[in-house]
Formats: structure tokens, sequence, C-alpha cells
């Protein structure tokens, strides 16, 4: 399954960078963005108390192609409370805008998330014991401005190797 989802991401990819390249030249440019996120991300394992808070940062850029459709990606990393110590991510991304300040998107990538083993079963582990999972992350999500200003607001759901479940919402700033 994660090289279906590996080879699928690589495709869209190859299918989607020259026409993004080809694009930029009768459209507007790249937009780069920057923001803060917050949300909550639940493991899925079946354990009492097996989710927490997220807080962190997000970066990415969307490349127009044609007038609608952009690509992009983006970065995230985010320190967590609860089951989570820390997780960071990159996706790939897809989507159209809506109207002149609003975009739907999906995404797709690779997770990475440090469990909090102490916080989630009450004991340490053992030392050398790899506290890590990563697999691949797919979502959706919606951002939208208020007026024509480089402020957006976004809200997603992700979910990695549809075992676990982030919902996340967050204030960018495009420039």
């Amino acid at each position: 399954m994660k090289k279906i989802a590996f080879t699928t991401l690589a495709a869209m990819g190859a299918i989607a960078l020259p026409a993004a390249a080809q694009a930029q030249s009768t459209t507007q440019g790249p937009e780069v963005y920057v923001g803060a996120s917050a949300g909550i991300h639940d493991l899925g394992s079946g354990i009492p108390n097996d989710d927490g808070g997220i807080y962190g940062i997000v970066a990415g850029v969307d490349i127009p192609v044609g007038e609608t459709f952009f690509v992009g990606a983006e970065g995230n990393f985010h320190l967590g409370d609860g089951a989570i110590d820390n997780e960071y991510g990159i996706a790939a991304r897809a989507g159209v805008r809506v109207g002149s300040n609003a975009k739907v998107f999906v995404r797709g990538g690779y997770q990475e998330v440090d469990i909090d083993v102490r916080n989630l079963v009450g004991v340490n582990p053992p030392p050398g014991f790899d506290t890590t999972v990563g697999d691949y992350l797919v979502g959706a999500g919606v951002e939208f401005g208020l007026g024509d200003g480089p402020v957006r607001f976004r809200a997603g759901l992700d979910t990695i190797a549809f075992d676990s479940t982030r919902a996340t919402a967050g204030v960018l700033f495009a420039f």
C-alpha cells in the first residue's frame, strides 16, 4: 500500500511540475507562506488517552497551474502534549482556488511522530527504545482570507497511514 501511495505521489509530481513551470509565464508567480498551527492528534491505538494537542509552524509554497488549479509543497513541525512529544513532516499539495481568496486542497506526504511513551502508558521506555513512528500522510483542507490582505485562515484533516487522525487549524501569512 505504501508503494502505491508513493508511486501515485511521484506520478502526480511528474505530471504537475512541467505544467507548473509552463504556467508561471502566464499566471501569477509562486505564493510562499508561513504560519502557526494548532490541533489534536489521535493516535488511534485503542489505549486510553492516546491523543494529544499539537502546536507548531507550517511553511510552504503554492505554484499556480492555470487560472484556478495549483500545486505546492509544505513542511510542518509541531510540539505536543499528552501522547505526542513532537512531530514533523512534508507533503505535496494540489487544489483549486475558490473565488479570489480561498483554496480547497488535498495533500499527501510523510509524517514522523515522536510518541511520549511515559504519558501514553505510564512508564519510561527502556534505554534505546525507539519512540518514533513515521508513515505516509494523506489529507484535505481549506484556506480562506478576509479581504485582500496576506493573512489567511486554514483548517485541515489528515490521517497517517489510516491509523491516526490529525485535525488542525491555523493562521498563515502569504508573501
